[in-house]
C-alpha cells in the first residue's frame, strides 16, 4: 500500500462538505467545471490531482496550500510530518536507521551555520536550480526553512544513497570547513553510541 495514497484517503474521510465544496473551488483554474462538478468526495478529488500531476508523494506543495486555504491546519501538520519522516520514498530506498540519526544532526548543524551560501552547498551536492526556485517559493521570507526544506529534498532524491560523508565533501569543496568541522564533532558522539 503507498503511504501517500494512505494519507490522502484519511484526508479524504475527515473533509466535510463544506470544506469539499471549497477545495472544489479552489481548484477551479487547474480542473475542468465538468470534472469539478462530478467530484463527490475527497478521494475523487484527489485522484484527478494526482491524474494531473499537481500533487504527488514528492510534490506536496499545492496541497499543501489549498489545505491551509480551509483551515485544515491539523491536515497540514500531518502532510508535514509525513514529509519531515521521509514517508515519500519505498522503506527500502531510505537510509538505515544509524545513517538518518547522523544526517538529521547534520542538518541542524548546517542550517544553524550556513546562511545565504546555502544554494552554493545545494548545487555541490547535485541539487537542480528548479527544485531549489521551488523551495524558495514555498518559504519566500525564510532562509533557514530554505536550507532546511532543501537538505530534507535532496535526502528523498538520494534515498539510501544519501550519506553524511556527502555533506562534509560538499562543505569542504565549498571552503565551509568550520561548519564541516563543526558537523563531524556533533557526529563524533552518535558514532560512538555515546551522547
Amino acid at each position: 500500500m503507498d503511504p501517500f495514497l494512505t494519507l490522502l484517503h484519511s484526508f479524504s474521510s475527515s473533509l466535510s462538505d463544506g470544506e469539499l465544496s471549497s477545495l472544489k473551488f479552489l481548484c477551479r483554474e487547474k480542473i475542468g467545471k465538468r470534472k469539478l462538478e462530478s467530484v463527490r468526495s475527497g478521494g475523487e478529488l484527489f485522484s484527478i490531482l494526482l491524474e494531473q500531476q499537481l500533487i504527488a508523494s514528492h510534490e506536496v506543495s499545492f496541497l499543501e496550500g489549498l489545505l491551509e486555504s480551509i483551515k485544515r491546519e491539523d491536515l497540514v501538520s500531518q502532510l508535514k510530518q509525513f514529509v519531515e519522516e521521509g514517508e515519500v520514498n519505498a522503506p527500502d530506498d531510505q537510509p538505515d536507521v544509524h545513517e538518518k540519526r547522523l544526517l538529521k544532526a547534520a542538518f541542524e548543524v548546517i542550517c544553524e551555520n550556513v546562511g545565504r551560501d546555502w544554494k552554493i552547498l545545494m548545487r555541490k551536492l547535485g541539487f537542480s536550480e528548479v527544485k531549489m526556485d521551488r523551495v524558495v517559493a514555498a518559504n519566500p521570507f525564510n532562509l533557514r526553512e530554505q536550507l532546511a526544506q532543501s537538505l530534507r529534498e535532496w535526502q528523498k532524491w538520494k534515498g539510501r544513497d544519501a550519506k553524511v560523508t556527502d555533506l562534509i565533501k560538499a562543505l569542504r569543496g565549498c571552503n565551509m570547513n568550520l561548519v564541516a568541522d563543526r558537523v563531524e564533532q556533533k557526529l563524533l558522539p552518535l558514532n560512538t553510541g555515546t551522547r
